[in-house]
């Protein structure tokens, strides 16, 4: 399982000549090589994450809870690219035990976000690394601490106890004892906002501009203010079509015939 999910992370990214560099945007990343869209959504506190297949159109959806957690959301994130990866719906059927393909999922999401070979590349050789390059993989690839403790693991820089005991850390207290608290609160900031599926804005967009839009439905697609879209749009240069209204006489309508026989009632009285 472990293995079959690294050669399809190792594989998905050589499809799309991604190296073995971090990934920065998750939402445009799978947006763009997938051609799904993808929407961060409120959610209840225990839904992270969610894929949506409709058979019968071959449309597919993804969706993550807004979160002030980003590392957490980039791995749900991931964890769902690896459902269609897999092509591993979920048929809605509960345990309290996790299936192979969520088990399988993680693992993907794990090696997609932090290739062993990034690690290497980025550490170099050495026999060993402190607490100091735990914190430095994990603003690097931007992924949890217990995700860049087990790639630190199986890269064989640290020993398995040690992965352990480093798994047990926040994301918030390496930042603020490696001062990068400013850069980890700039991406709770992008992980805690509404963000609707980027090919579904740019059509209502698109609509706009040829007046068949309104600017609302912009808004109320980002979860923004109407005056703010104004603005944005207006400095972006999309102006909206005028279409010319069309004056009509009546005795330009066409002759209508309408048959009203169905209408009679047989029993009503003469």
């Amino acid at each position: 399982m472990e293995q079959q999910a690294k050669q399809a992370a190792d594989e998905f990214r050589r499809k799309h000549r991604l190296g073995v560099q971090p990934l920065g945007d998750l939402v445009a990343f799978i947006e763009q090589t997938t051609g799904y869209d993808v929407a961060i959504l409120d959610a209840d506190p225990d839904e992270h994450g969610l894929t949506m297949r409709d058979p019968l159109r071959g449309a597919i959806f993804l969706g993550v809870a807004r979160s002030r957690h980003p590392m957490r959301q980039r791995s749900t994130l991931a964890h769902e690219l690896g459902h269609l990866v897999f092509e591993g719906w979920n048929e809605g059927v509960e345990s309290a035990k996790r299936s192979p393909e969520e088990i399988r999922a993680d693992a993907f999401a794990r090696h997609l976000l932090v290739p062993i070979e990034g690690i290497t590349e980025f550490l170099g050789d050495r026999d060993s690394v402190s607490e100091v390059e735990l914190a430095a993989v994990v603003q690097r690839f931007l992924v949890s601490p217990a995700i860049a403790a087990i790639a630190l693991r199986d890269a064989g820089y640290v020993s398995p106890s040690t992965a352990q005991n480093w798994m047990q850390y926040r994301t918030s207290q390496l930042a603020t004892r490696y001062g990068w608290s400013d850069h980890y609160a700039a991406l709770q900031d992008d992980s805690g906002r509404l963000r609707a599926p980027q090919s579904l804005v740019a059509r209502a967009i698109k609509g706009y501009a040829e007046g068949i839009v309104s600017a609302q439905v912009i808004a109320t697609l980002r979860g923004v203010g109407l005056d703010s879209i104004l603005k944005e749009l207006h400095k972006a240069g999309i102006i909206p079509v005028q279409h010319k209204a069309t004056d009509v006489s009546v005795e330009d309508l066409p002759d209508v015939d309408v048959d009203l026989s169905d209408l009679e009632d047989d029993d009503a009285p003469l």
